[in-house]
């Protein structure tokens, strides 16, 4: 994804008002370089939103085009935000998808997690959550779930058999989640389909992944990992991600293929 993205808007507006400023204080661009003891190429690449404008290069600016600290108060919002999580974006859009295409590769998706197998997650999480938060935490999830009964929403879920194979809570408890994906297969709307371990590579090895379509038509592709997550919307990263979806129901069972191979595993526990 990184290779296809664009420099940080806040880079480019920032280097957008250096530029703007030296501008209009009649500043060349080899001046403010010189005395910032920077080479042009690489004030240029700031002004341009290439590279993050430094500290260094703000107060210069700042001072020589009497911005009375108004390109120095940009600092802070050049720096990686602090608060990764797009959890209540995803959340609010998949509220209202008319479609949700999710791939996981080790655990449940949360759509059709049991609630003992989703109150194991969160009781075994690191950093320990509060006893009042986990419950909380799984009365939100079983929440969500009651959307699976909107026979207008579209459910296609695919799961790599590692994530039928973790123990999660114990055998009782994965039998009981195993029994959950039979069950949300027999809806009209909800797809259940397995990618078994011993065909070799497969495209979500790199890990799980959601789609959702907004009632809009509009497209999103969300991806969670150790509490960094990412909401995207551009046409050729969402686009990319589609393909990939399409390739793991390809690669996948059969519906029927996977119902008894769900079985199969059930009669293991």
């Amino acid at each position: 994804m990184l290779r296809n993205s664009r420099p940080p808007i806040a880079w480019r507006y920032c280097g957008g008002q250096i530029k703007m400023w030296r501008g209009q204080a009649d500043v060349t661009r080899e001046e403010l370089a010189a005395e910032a003891n920077y080479d042009v190429e690489t004030v240029k690449s700031m002004e341009q939103g290439r590279r993050r404008p430094t500290q260094r290069l703000l107060m210069v600016a700042d001072q020589m085009c009497g911005a009375k600290g108004m390109l120095i108060a940009a600092e802070e919002y050049l720096l990686p935000e602090r608060d990764l999580t797009r959890v209540p974006e995803y959340l609010a859009a998949e509220a209202e998808a008319v479609a949700v295409h999710s791939f996981e590769l080790v655990l449940i998706p949360g759509l059709l997690q049991t609630e003992e197998y989703a109150r194991a997650l969160m009781e075994a999480h690191m950093p320990l959550n509060p006893g009042d938060e986990i419950e909380v935490g799984v009365e939100h999830r079983l929440q969500r779930q009651e959307r699976l009964n909107e026979e207008t929403v579209l459910f296609n879920f695919v799961i790599y058999e590692a994530a039928l194979r973790t123990m999660v809570g114990g055998s009782a408890v994965m039998k009981g989640q195993l029994r959950r994906l039979l069950q949300a297969g027999e809806r009209r709307n909800v797809f259940v389909q397995i990618v078994p371990a011993g065909q070799g590579y497969f495209p979500g090895m790199y890990g799980g992944f959601t789609l959702l379509e907004s009632p809009e038509c509009e497209h999103f592709a969300y991806v969670e990992c150790h509490e960094v997550t990412s909401l995207d919307s551009e046409a050729q990263r969402v686009s990319a991600m589609t393909k990939r979806f399409a390739m793991l129901r390809m690669q996948a069972l059969s519906e029927e293929e996977s119902r008894r191979f769900i079985g199969t595993l059930m009669e293991e526990l």
